[in-house]
């Protein structure tokens, strides 16, 4: 715990300077509260989760503005470029910049013409995430996104490698042991977690994850992904964009998201909570 003069200084500093400059290498801040306990106040020094807005920007025009916690960069934007269908492989990705300022974070890419130009036409139709609605399109008929076929098929033994898979996944939670608020995404390989990432959005972490496979070239054949949210119908999206055959996920999925596993031929797997879990969608078993 910090001494009180330490603490009277971290109060006068601005926020924006303490949250942006400490998140970028740890993805939390430390933040002055006061706790009440035992009938009394005491000022103390709390490790909150970071989330600031990051801009995706292609060829010089803004695509969209994510609420991210500004880890692994990089990675996000090659996942989300991948797992949105705006790039068909990291082939079409030029240059990757990304830029500081008070305002935020910029990703400034430059895509192949051909990618490019599929964006603008799409660029209206962009659906929304759950807990914002259906941001940008103008019809239910454009909800109605064409999902790719999951030729990754289950492997039989990778069910029975979730439980040890989940019970392994707070050890690496590093933000979320020091915060309590965010996510994770895991790829798991024979049981085994070979890479993590965290972020306070769900879909982000996930994100992050897709752009480590893709840009080390993991083959989707070899694991699957393990997740500590809820399965919404976003996720179930971008798995099967990136041709992934099985998510696990600790909490509930929701109508829409079955309804996309099954469409897919993507196995899902949720309430996967000690030996336990429920299969929704069995690539398989054709379920």
């Amino acid at each position: 715990m910090l001494e009180s003069d330490e603490i009277v200084e971290m109060r006068q500093r601005s926020d924006f300077e303490n949250i942006s400059d400490a998140a970028s290498e740890s993805g939390f801040a430390d933040v002055v509260v006061r706790r009440f306990q035992d009938h009394q106040f005491t000022s103390i020094v709390d490790q909150v989760v970071c989330e600031l807005p990051v801009a995706l920007v292609y060829n010089g025009i803004s695509h969209a503005v994510m609420m991210v916690t500004p880890t692994d960069l990089e990675l996000f934007a090659k996942g989300f470029s991948l797992s949105e269908g705006i790039l068909s492989s990291l082939k079409e990705l030029y240059s990757l910049d990304i830029h500081h300022s008070e305002l935020g974070i910029q990703i400034d890419m430059t895509i192949a013409s051909s990618a490019f130009a599929a964006l603008k036409e799409r660029r209206r139709t962009m659906v929304g995430r759950s807990g914002c609605g259906l941001c940008g399109i103008e019809s239910l008929e454009q909800f109605q996104v064409a999902l790719p076929n999951v030729t990754t098929r289950m492997q039989s033994n990778w069910l029975a490698q979730i439980p040890a898979a989940v019970a392994k996944l707070e050890a690496q939670q590093h933000i979320t042991r020091m915060t309590g608020g965010a996510h994770a995404a895991a790829w798991v390989v024979a049981g085994e977690i070979v890479a993590l990432f965290e972020d306070v959005g769900r879909h982000n972490a996930l994100d992050k994850l897709l752009g480590f496979l893709s840009q080390n070239h993991c083959d989707v054949q070899d694991g699957f992904i393990v997740m500590t949210s809820r399965a919404s119908y976003e996720l179930i999206r971008k798995c099967a964009q990136l041709n992934i055959g099985l998510l696990a996920s600790i909490s509930a999925p929701t109508t829409m998201a079955i309804h996309m596993a099954k469409q897919a031929g993507l196995t899902l797997a949720s309430f996967c909570r000690g030996d336990g879990f429920v299969i929704y969608t069995d690539g398989l078993a054709g379920l």
